[in-house]
């Protein structure tokens, strides 16, 4: 048994997320850390809310609320959804939370101490029709590395390039829409990225089997000298970690607080300490600190490919450079982006299928199943709702779906809701099961490399292994000339539906429940040493072993539905 400590990036306070930001980071990595249970393995998946800077004073100002009261509701919305989703972490927490507010404090004294924070006199966007300095996610313009009319102020959503406000072209407040803007002195403290490069580069050269995607960002970034500039971590706001060093004040810094960037990243590893506060854990750093038993856990970290740069540069320069015996990552999967039906996610256009509104559609197994088979690993990928359709209709409802129904009812109305007695397996079913075995294996080694839509299309491969099983065998035909046969036909194929809850529930966990509930069995272990020659997981289920004919497992999508909801969530068109 290996320890394994999972993170997913934490998403912004602000508003409920998409199906993209869902996908991007926190449902694959609620499907590894699924899997790796039930493979036996101790593990910790950790995710929070990020609700300091710009975005949360925004959304907070839009909505008319206190920013700490609209943080505190829409954690506990973003929480509810989690749960609705079946993200399965062992804690959720929050970025304002003390926990987060000390640990950052310390972070900042330490990196002084070792030298790597300068005070920096500079000058900044001021706005005079909002008379304040506009911190870079209250500027927008267009990026001068692309033209993207939206950049912000810290870095371009487009092309994923960071910039400073005065790069951009035609800024404005996003406040106020003024350009009545002029640069005003004011002081700021920054983090000396750039004399980490070399042992981030280093660093960057160890981790072992990092996607293409992750490491090629990185290396962009070191190469061009982008991504390690001093970058500023102090902001002139209200909301945030207030900026002081440890537990002493900071000179020169009163009233700003810390750069939501510099803080965020921290709340992993603060949200550790939240899940032994909050009474789910008994010791936070034996996760988290290589002087504390950490030194065997395998850190894995799920993001979109916009977060890369920070997470494979600026977050490491802070845990290196704090000398400290932090805990690293060890392998981080980045993803692309999943466009919508044509064009991207808009939440100000009502463009797109958000978390909320996907759950009053349809269950989450529906949503879980189709974004992990179309995951945008290797490229951006476009959910349609042909496709998705087409994904819900084939895979679950006519694969997985007929196969347990068809199972399940042919048995109560031949023999009985028991596992019938009688019959023996013979070549037909020693075929299968070599069938399976290399199917497993193989399903084992892409889940364990994460290569999520090879494993989907694997687990699919195992349903549709069972169903072809049960045509050629047919045992509505053979009971008619060798009842004793079908029955063991049948009883084989019931000892399926348990081996398809265990390998589909890090999938579809609702499902498997129910496939599981059906089958009046508990029994969640996962296959292993699967060949002709170990047909026991095939017996799991005795002989005389009674079951239920479980609920419609999956309702198809109609034409209807899908052009209704297509007309629903088109959004608004210039």
């Amino acid at each position: 048994m290996a320890r394994h400590l999972i993170t997913s990036a934490i998403p912004y306070i602000n508003g409920i997320k998409h199906l993209g930001n869902l996908v991007g980071s926190q449902l694959p990595a609620d499907l590894y850390a699924r899997y790796l249970r039930a493979r036996g393995h101790e593990v910790l998946y950790l995710c929070a809310t990020d609700e300091h800077g710009t975005p949360a004073e925004l959304a907070a100002a839009k909505a008319g609320k206190p920013v700490a009261e609209y943080c505190a509701e829409m954690w506990e919305v973003q929480s509810k959804l989690a749960e609705g989703f079946r993200l399965s972490f062992d804690h959720f927490g929050r970025s304002s939370s003390e926990q987060n507010r000390k640990l950052t404090q310390h972070f900042a004294k330490v990196l002084d101490d070792n030298g790597l924070i300068r005070e920096v006199s500079e000058t900044q966007m001021y706005s005079k029709a909002d008379g304040r300095f506009l911190p870079d996610r209250y500027i927008e313009g267009t990026c001068p590395n692309c033209g993207f009319d939206s950049a912000r102020g810290d870095q371009c959503d487009n092309c994923t390039k960071q910039l400073d406000p005065v790069d951009l072209i035609n800024p404005h407040s996003t406040i106020s829409g003024s350009t009545d803007l002029e640069m005003r002195e004011t002081k700021h403290l920054y983090l000396r990225q750039s004399a980490m490069k070399d042992q981030i580069e280093e660093w960057i050269d160890t981790r072992v089997g990092w996607p293409v995607l992750t490491t090629s960002i990185a290396k962009k970034w070191l190469n061009d000298g982008d991504g390690l500039q001093d970058r500023g971590i102090t902001r002139d706001l209200d909301w945030g970690v207030p900026v002081q060093k440890g537990d002493d004040p900071w000179p020169g810094m009163e009233g700003k607080v810390f750069y939501v960037w510099f803080d965020a990243p921290i709340e992993y590893i603060a949200c550790g300490q939240e899940w032994v506060d909050a009474g789910k854990g008994d010791d936070w750093e034996r996760w988290w600190r290589t002087d504390k038993g950490a030194e065997d856990v395998r850190y894995t970290q799920f993001m979109g490919k916009d977060n890369v740069p920070f997470h494979t540069l600026s977050f490491p320069v802070t845990i290196l450079g704090s000398g400290e015996p932090w805990k690293l990552v060890d392998y981080i999967k980045s993803f692309n982006y999943l466009n919508y039906d044509g064009g991207q996610f808009s939440t100000s256009r009502g463009r797109g299928v958000f978390m909320d509104q996907a759950l009053d559609i349809l269950p989450a197994d529906y949503w879980r199943w189709w974004l992990l088979s179309h995951v945008p690993e290797t490229s951006d990928s476009e959910f349609t709702w042909e496709s998705f359709q087409s994904g819900v209709n084939k895979d679950l409802a006519d694969v997985l779906g007929n196969f347990v129904s068809r199972v399940t009812k042919f048995c109560r109305s031949k023999f009985g809701e028991t596992v019938p007695e009688g019959g023996t397996w013979g070549t037909r079913e020693a075929q299968l099961t070599v069938e399976l075995g290399e199917r497993i294996a193989a399903f084992d080694t892409y889940l364990n490399a994460i290569e999520i839509r090879k494993a989907s299309a694997e687990l699919r491969a195992i349903w549709v292994a069972g169903n072809e099983y049960l045509q050629s065998s047919a045992p509505w035909s053979t009971i008619k000339t060798d009842p004793e046969q079908a029955k063991a036909q049948i009883r084989l194929a019931l000892n399926l539906i348990r081996l398809y809850a265990v390998l589909s529930e890090p999938f579809i966990p609702d499902a498997a429940k129910s496939m599981m509930s059906a089958m009046n069995c508990d029994d969640w272990t996962w296959p292993v040493a699967f060949d002709e020659n170990s047909l026991q997981v095939l017996r799991s289920l005795p002989e005389g072993h009674s079951f239920n004919v479980p609920e419609n497992l999956f309702s198809k999508i109609t034409d209807a539905e899908r052009e209704e909801w297509q007309e629903r969530f088109a959004g608004k068109r210039d």
